[in-house]
């Protein structure tokens, strides 16, 4: 059965029918109920000077949820290296891996909104420098001994509860990225599936064990409704908000992110990205996945009414769940 996944990142546009702090304790609470069913991991994503309000600080949020649960993995995902300091970065993820005991891995990343690096006063010619330097220097923080850092003898402790660390991934949208995580990442999350090929060619020149074929995976947006076409009518305004946001951000990078600017409602459900099924047909979906498959949960995506995303979640656990 696919492994079962949801994942947060918190937009909160004017379409959004309930202030940010209420989706922040939804989220919460749903990320609670995942964990009773046996869901593997919750995803917390990060962008930052937002006009919607994009989750910008991982660490809190996952900091509230380990608090929360027990046994659910946390991955952040993607942390954007150019945004933070990388010593109070591996200080703050040595303390969330405490807290959750263990339950925290990272997936690091360049970025690509030309925008948030104006914030933080970066180029982007330098995010490459930005996030190898970041990924080399959780490693070395990591052991708890000293190590050298922009020219100084520093040392990070806590050390972090998993031994010998986290895993560190990293997140992109090139092939010099996929490349890259090859040689100095654990493991690669693409933008786009034909990255991995990239990322598979390296590992297996380097002479390390063959990750195997890029999962399936699941829709961007999955909802179980008994009547699809009522509910796009809810969902849509807040579908054609992500993906629009996350076009522009795109077309002004020219980064390859999957996304890109759309108008009309229908020719957005005609792409595919978001799945609204019956739930006989999100059975079937989901039997037709592998083992190893992700099955990922977006139930807020765009700001969307929490009641609305509960009636998604429960249906999951009624009608769906006791078939798998």
């Amino acid at each position: 059965m696919a492994l079962h996944n949801i994942r947060y990142d918190f937009r909160c546009p004017d379409i959004c029918p309930v202030p940010v702090d209420e989706l922040y304790e939804a989220a919460i609470e749903q990320v609670v109920w995942a964990e009773k069913l046996g869901f593997v991991s919750v995803t917390l994503s990060e962008h930052h000077g937002s006009d919607d309000g994009y989750l910008p600080s991982l660490v809190a949020m996952a900091s509230a949820i380990a608090a929360r649960t027990e046994s659910i993995h946390i991955m952040l995902g993607a942390l954007i290296a150019p945004m933070h300091d990388p010593l109070r970065v591996a200080e703050d993820l040595a303390v969330l891996d405490r807290i959750s005991k263990g339950r925290m891995s990272v997936i690091v990343a360049g970025g690509y909104v030309p925008s948030e690096f104006a914030m933080f006063g970066h180029e982007m010619k330098d995010r490459v420098a930005l996030t190898v330097e970041m990924v080399d220097t959780l490693k070395a923080a990591w052991t708890g001994e000293p190590f050298e850092f922009r020219g100084r003898t520093v040392c990070v402790t806590p050390t972090p509860y998993q031994d010998p660390r986290p895993m560190i991934w990293l997140g992109g949208s090139s092939e010099g990225a996929a490349r890259r995580a090859a040689r100095i990442a654990d493991g690669f999350l693409p933008s786009l599936p034909e990255f991995w090929d990239h990322y598979r060619d390296e590992v297996i020149k380097l002479g390390n064990p063959d990750p195997g074929p890029a999962s399936s995976g699941s829709p961007g947006y999955l909802h179980i409704t008994h009547d699809p076409d009522a509910t796009w009518a809810k969902v849509a305004p807040h579908a054609l908000h992500e993906m629009n946001a996350y076009g522009r951000w795109a077309t002004e990078s020219g980064a390859a992110t999957g996304y890109e600017p759309v108008s009309d409602a229908d020719a957005l459900r005609a792409m595919g990205m978001h799945q609204l099924l019956t739930p006989p047909e999100a059975i079937e979906m989901i039997k037709a996945m592998g083992d190893f498959d992700a099955l990922m949960f977006h139930p807020l995506m765009g700001g969307l009414d929490p009641a609305l995303a509960w009636e998604n979640l429960h249906l999951f656990e009624s009608e769906v769940l006791p078939h798998l």
